[in-house]
């Protein structure tokens, strides 16, 4: 197992975007909206955190290349009643994409929505666990 070989290749001008949602209860977006979440702003954080998970792609995926960031925008709104969207453009003079990039942002600007409202979300109901 390696890294590919990308030495041979000449730096060029990589851009990608990337874009998610995750759905929500209709109460929890209005929440959101009603800037109530207790943790704070989750789509101000969600940015933030799209940001450094560009950053640290190659730390989180094994094989992917440390690349000369030269740009990430993220942007999380709310969609709808019950969902919200983080999307990510990221750029780079580089020898090879920056996908993974992207991907990276809008996975960590997800995650971090859901850790700031997964409390609003519970369901008084026992969830059976499959992994017993």
């Amino acid at each position: 197992m390696t890294m590919v070989d990308v030495s041979s290749k000449a730096e060029v001008y990589r851009e990608a975007t990337a874009k998610g949602t995750i759905r929500l209860k209709v109460e929890t977006v209005k929440i959101v909206q009603e800037g109530k979440a207790a943790k704070g702003d989750p789509l101000y954080t969600a940015r933030i955190a799209g940001i450094l998970g560009a950053k640290k792609t190659s730390s989180l995926i094994p094989l992917c290349h440390p690349l000369p960031l030269t740009c990430v925008k993220v942007q999380a709104k709310v969609l709808d009643k019950s969902r919200v969207e983080v999307s990510a453009t990221v750029k780079a003079n580089a020898q090879t994409g920056v996908e993974m990039e992207a991907l990276a942002a809008v996975s960590a600007g997800l995650l971090t929505v859901w850790d700031m409202v997964k409390q609003y979300e519970k369901n008084s109901e026992a969830i059976s666990n499959d992994c017993d």
